[in-house]
């Protein structure tokens, strides 16, 4: 695995933010922000077929969306796409490992934290932040599809970021697909029942955005088949140019949620 890279500037003016004067701390702050883009856009544009995973950090190998994650991974990194994750543990490390599992490019995005993250040991190129929205920008920079397993409030700023960015338009449509129905079918009930049947606060057409998996394997199959063609009969939503569907029947409601 290749070492952590800090950014130049990073590293070297650490001292002057918190010993300058006011407007020296913003001018390093500047550069060290502007140093951490080039560096990250220049790993990025590097990359080939690039699938972001996001998820909890906290699951371990005995969990079932971790072994999830670790199979995609494999189906993935088996058709030729690159891994992109934060590089840390839980789904991070999953998503690396099926990537390293069979030899596919496996990259680590990691964040500079008090408590320090280790790059996990699937990673094969890595490269650190010590800015949480620079990391972000690069995760969801120039990918091919994200992938959304259970996580915290990280995952859910990630998520929602990605939608708003789709939702009005400032990216293209990209796969957007979520893993784990034990734990985002309550979430996409909230969004349908509370955000748009009650408060009225999105359109319909924005709960099309992302897509609920019934499977790793259906998951696989949207990703493989984005832009192609055909359509492998196994998938229920894999067409040329990709419609967003999460495919659950959804129950008649009646009235505001209980609050």
């Amino acid at each position: 695995m290749d070492q952590v890279r800090p950014n130049p500037l990073t590293e070297k003016n650490a001292n002057t933010e918190r010993s300058g004067s006011l407007s020296d701390e913003f001018g390093w702050r500047i550069f060290r922000i502007m140093a951490e883009f080039v560096e990250g856009f220049q790993l990025i544009r590097e990359l080939k077929n690039s699938v972001s995973f996001f998820g909890s950090a906290r699951f371990r190998e005995t969990n079932k969306h971790y072994k999830e994650a670790v199979e995609l991974g494999e189906l993935l990194g088996k058709d030729g796409f690159t891994i992109v994750t934060g590089g840390g543990a839980g789904i991070m490390e999953a998503g690396n490992r099926g990537a390293h599992n069979v030899g596919a490019p496996s990259i680590g995005l990691n964040i500079e934290l008090p408590q320090e993250q280790h790059v996990n040991p699937y990673v094969t190129r890595a490269l650190g932040f010590h800015y949480f929205f620079t990391r972000k920008v690069m995760l969801s920079y120039a990918a091919q599809a994200y992938v959304f397993f259970p996580g915290g409030f990280g995952t859910l700023n990630e998520l929602s970021e990605l939608l708003t960015l789709i939702q009005t338009k400032k990216t293209e449509l990209i796969p957007i697909i979520l893993i784990g129905r034990d734990f985002w079918k309550p979430f996409i009930e909230w969004v349908r029942v509370s955000m748009y049947e009650f408060h009225k606060a999105v359109d319909a057409e924005d709960m099309e955005i992302f897509h609920l998996a019934q499977s790793v394997e259906e998951a696989h199959q949207i990703i493989k088949n984005i832009g192609k063609d055909s359509c492998n009969p196994q998938a229920k939503s894999c067409l040329t140019g990709y419609q967003a569907k999460h495919l659950d029947k959804q129950e008649p409601r009646s009235g505001p949620p209980n609050h």
